[in-house]
């Protein structure tokens, strides 16, 4: 039986009759990549829009499985999520497919950022892009928490219970804690499952983390000199963060700046709002670093080995996800996740928040970006939105 017998499901009915193909997917993901602002909360809000709403390619229920899984895995969200649609459609071969578009623009975008970077020894464009941008892509961060949040738990008051106590403490805590997606999902199993699940009967899921983090050390290990201590670093920040792309930041500050000193503290300050300000995944600000590490070699280790880990923690547990995924308990386990889920992206948006209002100029333009979006007479491009953000960063914010 092929990879995409045994490893997806079939089509269903629905996304047969709108049309969804892999061909489709990859088109729409290099778009996504190509022009999807405003980071992980903003890009899984454009999936489900897009995807579930508009085109109705996927489910909710699959959205729903899609999101519980990124959220409980370690490593980007963004990207695990466009990988799983990938998989849904054709298996590994097609969480492959779709996870080059998604990933190539930005990066080739960001390589040649960095390479005008290190040229003239630091953009101070890059700063005032920043200050017009950040507070517009909030705007586009917050409508699409709202969003996911209302999806998710619907007109359940335990499910916004959940949402609202793991939105609490992720903006107190202010980093995402997994424990916490993983102490839902299990009352989740309780309440709405039915009680505890035969632990023998998920056994092939608990093999899936230490065979992925043992392929992680191989594929790092397997480099020599300086790049492949890098590349090591960045499949360990991949495979152990939990999270959003944004979690990864502290543990990319820590090595970056502090163990190996390869970034000063100026430079990383701008490699993240190069990861902010770009399309795509904001975890591609480890192509930046890696170029001002080593690099196109740098830049092409870096952004390997930071999204090869997610690749693995999408089609390993996938396969278990898809088969048993009608269970009671484990539908109770997703219900309880995504509600964490939502609640923590709602949470990481308050932390953007307190970090990009920074002044009476800051709030006039996420109040405008915000209107803009919710007017209902014209639809506002969210990449156009943003380039009018970013021009008014470089013309007015000085």
């Amino acid at each position: 039986m092929s990879e995409l017998q045994a490893g997806a499901p079939r089509p269903t009915a629905v996304s047969r009759r709108e049309g969804r193909t892999l061909v489709g997917l990859v088109r729409y993901f290099l778009k996504l990549g190509s022009s999807g602002f405003g980071g992980p909360i903003a890009l899984v809000g454009y999936m489900q829009r897009d995807l579930v709403e508009e085109r109705r390619w996927f489910s909710e229920e699959e959205y729903r499985q899609g999101l519980a899984l990124a959220q409980t895995m370690p490593g980007p969200l963004a990207a695990q999520l466009a990988m799983w649609f990938g998989f849904l459609q054709a298996g590994a071969l097609g969480a492959a497919a779709v996870a080059l578009p998604f990933v190539l623009p930005a990066c080739l975008l960001v390589t040649v950022v960095a390479i005008l970077y290190a040229q003239y020894q630091g953009l101070s464009v890059v700063h005032q892009i920043f200050l017009g941008v950040g507070p517009a892509v909030l705007a586009i961060i917050a409508i699409a928490a709202y969003k996911l949040a209302h999806s998710t738990n619907e007109r359940d008051p335990l499910l916004w219970a959940i949402a609202v106590v793991v939105c609490a403490v992720t903006a107190l805590a202010r980093t995402e804690i997994v424990w916490l997606f993983i102490a839902a999902g299990i009352f989740g199993l309780l309440y709405y499952g039915g009680g505890l699940p035969d632990w023998r009967a998920t056994g092939a899921l608990s093999l899936s983390p230490s065979a992925l983090l043992g392929a992680v050390k191989g594929f790092a290990w397997s480099a020599s000199g300086s790049v492949g201590t890098m590349g090591l670093f960045f499949a360990k920040a991949s495979a152990f963060t939990f999270g959003s792309g944004l979690a990864i930041v502290p543990f990319l500050h820590q090595g970056l700046v502090h163990e190996h000193h390869w970034l000063s503290e100026p430079q990383f300050v701008d490699a993240v709002a190069i990861g902010l300000i770009s399309p795509g995944p904001v975890v591609i600000m480890a192509t930046f670093a890696g170029y001002l590490v080593a690099g196109v070699a740098g830049a092409l280790v870096a952004t390997l080995a930071v999204f090869l880990p997610v690749y693995f923690f999408v089609i390993l547990p996938g396969r278990f996800l898809r088969r048993h995924g009608e269970h009671a308990r484990l539908v109770g386990f997703i219900k309880g996740a995504t509600a964490a889920a939502a609640g923590a992206i709602a949470g990481a948006a308050i932390v953007i928040g307190e970090q990009v209002i920074t002044a009476g100029a800051s709030v006039a333009i996420a109040v405008a970006a915000l209107a803009l979006l919710l007017q209902p007479r014209i639809k506002v491009p969210e990449p156009a939105l943003v380039a009018a953000a970013a021009a008014v960063g470089i013309i007015a914010l000085r």
